[in-house]
């Protein structure tokens, strides 16, 4: 067997409206539709049928914080270019997100944030493709500060 790629993300969140505001709203996905009698929304960035499944299930404890097992971010690309990078930023601003760092993996430049639940999400450009395709280690780069 050999993955293709990740095909979808599913979280659990308290409260559906205000993830639709976070994920559809401001980060851009499409809604495709509901499920579980509304209590669920699929979203997609057009890639494949859905690449995000939101679950409301109300008051259920959210995710500890710090290092612990388990999912630790996901990533989502906004574009292809740095000026891009800074336009998702200012527009994350605006709409009041914490931006909780910044960092130039090589491969990659990055945003970090978290969703309204908390859970991390990595906003980033991709470098040059030819960076890590004619370098595959250029992914294990140590990571530096991102000025933008």
């Amino acid at each position: 067997m050999k993955a293709h790629y990740l095909g979808h993300v599913v979280f659990y969140v308290k409260d559906l409206q205000r993830s639709l505001a976070f994920y559809r709203d401001l980060l851009g996905f499409k809604e495709v539709g509901r499920v579980f009698n509304g209590a669920a929304a699929a979203l997609t960035s057009g890639r494949t049928h859905h690449e995000l499944l939101l679950i409301q299930v109300g008051d259920a404890p959210a995710p500890p914080s710090g290092r612990r097992r388990g999912l630790y971010h996901i990533g989502i690309k906004v574009g292809d270019s740095l000026d891009e990078l800074r336009a998702a930023k200012q527009e994350l601003e605006q709409a009041g997100v914490v931006i909780d760092g910044m960092s130039d993996h090589t491969v990659s430049q990055s945003l970090y944030l978290h969703d309204p639940d908390g859970n991390e999400v990595e906003v980033y450009v991709d470098a040059d493709e030819a960076t890590w395709k004619n370098n595959p280690s250029a992914v294990l780069s140590p990571i530096k500060p991102l000025q933008l």
